[in-house]
């Protein structure tokens, strides 16, 4: 049976040596040998495990919701099969996506008429005001839609992607396997602060730079909704990643 050297295989993958011994380490992904050198060779259900891992990490998934994944059916052939669906899905949300921006494109260059069904075709554009207005009050949803659209394109994009590398950040931080109060969490956890007294409207963003009792109180309840809500453990990689980024805001506000 052919068999691939972890550097071959990590070429192979477009990913580290590293990275390979730690799925190993975090039981993902075991060498289907290990050679008398030391090294670590792996065959061709290492290759078809690993593409699965890839596949869903490029899906959004954590190493915990992963692994969880890989415990269920055995059949490769029937993981490839749903895998290969929710690519298709992603893909076809994708393909929505890009024709409403051209459509978009399209009538701004000519002066026509733009079409809110079709702009918004492919994308969640969901707005938690009655969510944010019941916890925080009318007047914080307010101060925050205001802040937000009078930004220009350029500055939405930019914060999207600074939120997006914290959220990274944080996912990495979590399964590398750091304490959360150590100095690593901890100065997520100080960008975290920062970016929530960013927006205006939200009870942080009164303190300023300052750790005051409401900062306190409002970051500790967002930390543990992190937790509780699926929708805001899905940008840590999944629960367990939540509870670092719980754990880690908690250390830090005390």
């Amino acid at each position: 049976m052919q068999e691939w050297s972890i550097q071959d295989l990590a070429k192979a993958a477009g990913v580290t040596s590293r990275t390979l011994r730690h799925y190993g380490d975090r039981g993902l992904l075991a060498p289907s040998r290990i050679g008398s050198n030391g090294y670590r060779y792996y065959d061709e259900d290492a290759l078809l495990r690993l593409q699965r891992i890839l596949l869903l990490r490029e899906l959004g998934l954590g190493l915990t919701a992963i692994a969880d994944a890989l415990g269920g059916p055995r059949d490769a052939t029937a993981a490839l099969e749903t895998h290969l669906d929710l690519l298709e899905r992603e893909r076809e949300r994708l393909g929505r996506q890009i024709a409403a921006v051209r459509a978009t494109l399209h009538r701004t260059t000519r002066g026509e008429p733009l079409m809110a069904e079709e702009m918004f075709d492919g994308f969640d554009h969901t707005r938690y005001k009655e969510e944010v207005e019941q916890r925080w009050g009318a007047e914080a949803y307010a101060d925050g839609d205001r802040w937000w659209t009078s930004l220009t394109e350029t500055e939405r994009r930019d914060w999207k992607a600074d939120v997006a590398r914290l959220s990274q950040d944080w996912t990495a931080a979590a399964e590398s396997g750091v304490a959360p109060d150590g100095p690593q969490a901890q100065e997520l956890a100080r960008r975290h602060v920062a970016w929530l007294s960013s927006v205006p409207g939200t009870p942080a963003s009164a303190g300023g730079a300052d750790v005051t009792e409401a900062v306190r109180q409002y970051v500790t309840g967002l930390a543990d909704m992190y937790v509780e809500d699926e929708r805001f453990a899905a940008n840590y990689g999944g629960r367990a990643g939540a509870e670092f980024v719980r754990d880690a805001l908690h250390a830090y506000l005390r």
